[in-house]
């Protein structure tokens, strides 16, 4: 029998099956602006509604979901992970005050099993949906010998359109000002790393129940990454001015915060004005991790935090409200050097 792709390891039959399966999924995340249908060597998206704009502008943001992966496949549990993939993006975009118009996704594996590519990709198109992006478009790319056969990654991109006079650029955060944080949903996709030194990363021990979470450490930790394009779009639709924003990511609190401000503004974040996932204090306790160090990798429960007028607060805590989402009053902007004290 002569060498073929399929006996070196690439099984291009499964690639078409994993696309068929995945094609109703994909379908409910369309918008009247994509042109054409899954499957072409592009993705079209019509730019003609951006002509209403003074001076549009693209947004763009990629990554992926770090070693959360992992948890998948532990938990083997893959429909919700696409969800991190596409948050960390699009928040990242309505961080910028963009809208996200569409994503892509690319997913990595060692061998392609279809229903689990599918699943995978279930999951992408819901955070596209919890976001409003289509996903127009994605590669799923077989490695054999270089990834184990049940391993895979995941990563993506979103391309979103600002007007320029609605980008939040930091630059009218003044002293006054009050920072009002979103809560996150957990861990989100940052500081899994860590996570996985602290536990123990076994089917076993995330099957563990614990009293202080009310649930299992596995359905803690996969939870997936909250999106906040539509509290931030509430906000902007509330006549509301963000005057600075920032996506609690990797590097928590001390990377994150301080990339919204300018020189001569500080921000004062109180520890004790927000409700701690209890996740975070099981962290804690159970890796024993310096304070400091847990604002510095993790959100700490707080995904977004925005600055605003103080005449802004109610609206802004109103409009966060109606599309589901926890927002508190988190701290201020005080004059002094670039940075952020938590109090």
């Amino acid at each position: 029998m002569g060498l073929d792709y399929k006996n070196a390891g690439v099984d291009i039959e499964a690639g078409y099956e994993s696309v068929e399966l995945m094609k109703k999924f994909v379908k409910g995340t369309m918008r009247p602006e994509v042109l054409g249908g899954l499957g072409g060597f592009s993705g079209a998206f019509s730019l003609a509604k951006i002509k209403e704009m003074e001076e549009p502008v693209l947004l763009s943001g990629t990554d992926g979901c770090g070693t959360k992966v992992k948890l998948a496949f532990l938990m083997d549990k893959h429909d919700t992970i696409g969800i991190d993939a596409v948050a960390m993006c699009v928040n990242d975009v309505a961080c910028a005050g963009g809208e996200p118009l569409f994503f892509l996704d690319y997913i990595a594996c060692g061998k392609n099993y279809p229903e689990k590519i599918a699943t995978i990709v279930s999951g992408v198109a819901e955070g596209c949906k919890q976001s409003g992006c289509a996903l127009i478009g994605g590669e799923t790319a077989e490695h054999p010998g270089l990834m184990p056969e049940n391993d895979y990654d995941l990563a993506g991109f979103a391309v979103g359109v600002a007007d320029k006079k609605d980008i939040i650029t930091g630059e009218e955060i003044a002293a006054g000002d009050v920072l009002i944080g979103m809560a996150s949903t957990g861990v989100h996709s940052n500081g899994f790393s860590l996570v996985r030194k602290v536990f123990e990363m076994t089917e076993e021990s995330l099957n563990t129940y614990y009293d202080e979470l009310g649930e299992t450490l596995g359905e803690a930790l996969i939870r997936p990454t909250r999106i906040y394009v539509k509290a931030m779009k509430a906000i902007k639709d509330a006549g509301v001015r963000v005057h600075g924003c920032s996506h609690i990511t990797g590097g928590g609190f001390y990377e994150n915060v301080p990339r919204m401000l300018h020189d001569g503004v500080r921000a004062v974040i109180k520890k004790d004005s927000y409700d701690m996932p209890p996740i975070f204090p099981l962290l804690q306790k159970t890796g024993d991790i310096a304070e400091e160090m847990m604002y510095n990798t993790f959100n700490c429960g707080l995904g977004m935090v925005i600055a605003v007028n103080p005449a802004d607060v109610d609206a802004t805590m109103e409009a966060i409200r109606s599309t589901g989402d926890t927002p508190f009053v988190v701290g201020e902007i005080v004059a002094g050097d670039k940075g952020v004290d938590l109090v």
